[in-house]
């Protein structure tokens, strides 16, 4: 086929075409751009969000733990509090203390020992734990503790008592008195000792 256009035409011709070519080819650049924009924009706004959200979990966490701990703190200056009292009201009524844990001695039935008192609180009561020969005499213990004659307890229950039979490494009281028993009293309230009573100037 001859091309019977004269030169002038068929050069604008030919430059029509590579400028279409060239704005097909910019037109696709720009919308590639904006797409990497698009997808850039996106991800860095997903980013601060997760930022955001950690932070804010983080700020959470350090205000729970701030607030935990300040709790246990209270809770140990309590129990420290307490403790300190407990032990000067105990110190305080020393001698007493000693007469007595030889009042509650000469209380106890032959056959048994006293191996451990403690006072949770002193308002009256006491926990204390002895070892016996056997049950009968595991069960006469709470007898003589409140017995009225002793003037110690008002009241004595039993929490629990326990007999295991001898056993070869076991230590000799453990062999001798088998039986446990572990009882909670209540103070008479005209005991000689005035151990519920607390001295001037000292209050329960």
């Amino acid at each position: 086929m001859i091309n019977l256009l004269p030169p002038e035409t068929r050069e604008n011709i030919m430059y029509a075409r590579r400028n279409t070519r060239l704005r097909q080819w910019a037109i696709a650049l720009i919308i590639g751009i904006v797409g990497i924009v698009g997808i850039v924009g996106a991800g860095h706004l997903y980013l601060q969000q997760s930022i955001n959200s950690f932070t804010t979990q983080a700020e959470q966490g350090r205000e729970t733990f701030k607030t935990q701990n300040l709790e246990e703190t209270q809770k140990r200056v309590q129990n420290l509090t307490t403790s300190l009292k407990l032990v000067t009201q105990v110190l305080q009524r020393e001698i007493l203390f000693s007469k007595l844990l030889s009042q509650i001695g000469s209380a106890l039935p032959s056959g048994s020992v006293l191996t451990e008192l403690s006072i949770n609180k002193v308002q009256g009561g006491i926990d204390l734990r002895t070892a016996a020969t056997d049950y009968q005499t595991a069960t006469q213990v709470q007898l003589n503790l409140q017995d009225p004659n002793n003037k110690i307890f008002e009241k004595a229950d039993i929490i629990n008592i326990q007999c295991t039979a001898p056993k070869p490494g076991a230590t000799a009281l453990a062999n001798k008195y088998p039986c446990n028993v572990q009882l909670r009293a209540l103070f008479a309230k005209n005991n000689s000792f005035s151990f519920i009573n607390p001295p001037a100037g000292v209050k329960q």
